[in-house]
């Protein structure tokens, strides 16, 4: 199993931009597409809870398990 962020679906049903989001959640523009490119190994507590304040929504709304194949 890996954990995969499905944070630009969110982004989408919202009709909001990265950039949106980096703003929102005062965090880095990069930071921000690394998380919604899933690019990150160690997830940081303080960054999904800005980011899901800024989305209005809880971690299980944006964090998925999916099989690893």
């Amino acid at each position: 199993m890996k954990i995969q962020l499905c944070i630009d679906a969110k982004l989408r049903e919202l009709g909001k931009s990265r950039y949106w989001l980096a703003q929102e959640s005062h965090t880095h523009y990069n930071i921000i597409d690394k998380y919604c490119k899933n690019k990150i190994f160690r997830y940081d507590s303080d960054v999904l809870l800005r980011i899901c304040t800024a989305l209005q929504c809880e971690p299980g709304d944006i964090i998925k398990l999916v099989n690893r194949q």
